[in-house]
């Protein structure tokens, strides 16, 4: 990903493509059968992103959306809930700029939710409870960074060579 990420193959984007992402991201992999981000989920979560709280981060490849994932923001945490690829890397290219500049802001954790292979190959780690809720606590004792990141300079870190 060093490489991909050097030669600048992805332009991130944070809250452009909020409902695309979500619907991209309902789309049934080949290996499911259906899919668990309903309409009214949808909805809800557009809610969530006009109030500040939900947000995307997106890949694209020559003006093209190439991949991408969504998630809630509340004080130091950012809980993920599902990202897509249609191209080669563009998801984790969105992950690994998502984790810098959230690093960058002081943010504890990001929470995955779900244990998989392609997470664990990215440094994701599982934690006992005990340890998740005394991190999350943390968290939230934290301010929660509200509004379109795409629009905040924070969210603007350019890729290192």
């Amino acid at each position: 990903m060093r490489q991909t990420m050097r030669q600048g193959t992805f332009q991130i984007t944070y809250d452009h493509a909020f409902r695309t992402v979500m619907e991209e991201c309902r789309k049934p992999r080949s290996d499911q059968s259906g899919t668990w981000i309903t309409q009214d989920m949808i909805e809800a979560y557009e809610t969530l992103h006009r109030m500040g709280y939900a947000h995307s981060v997106e890949a694209w490849k020559d003006g093209m959306l190439a991949g991408g994932l969504y998630g809630v923001s509340l004080g130091g945490c950012f809980f993920g809930e599902s990202m897509f690829t249609k191209v080669s890397n563009a998801s984790k290219a969105a992950l690994i700029m998502l984790v810098r500049n959230l690093d960058g802001l002081g943010f504890e954790m990001i929470d995955c939710q779900v244990r998989t292979d392609h997470l664990i190959s990215l440094g994701a780690e599982m934690i006992p409870r005990t340890r998740f809720v005394a991190v999350l606590e943390d968290c939230l004792q934290n301010p929660t960074l509200r509004g379109h990141w795409g629009k905040m300079a924070a969210f603007r870190i350019a890729i290192p060579p």
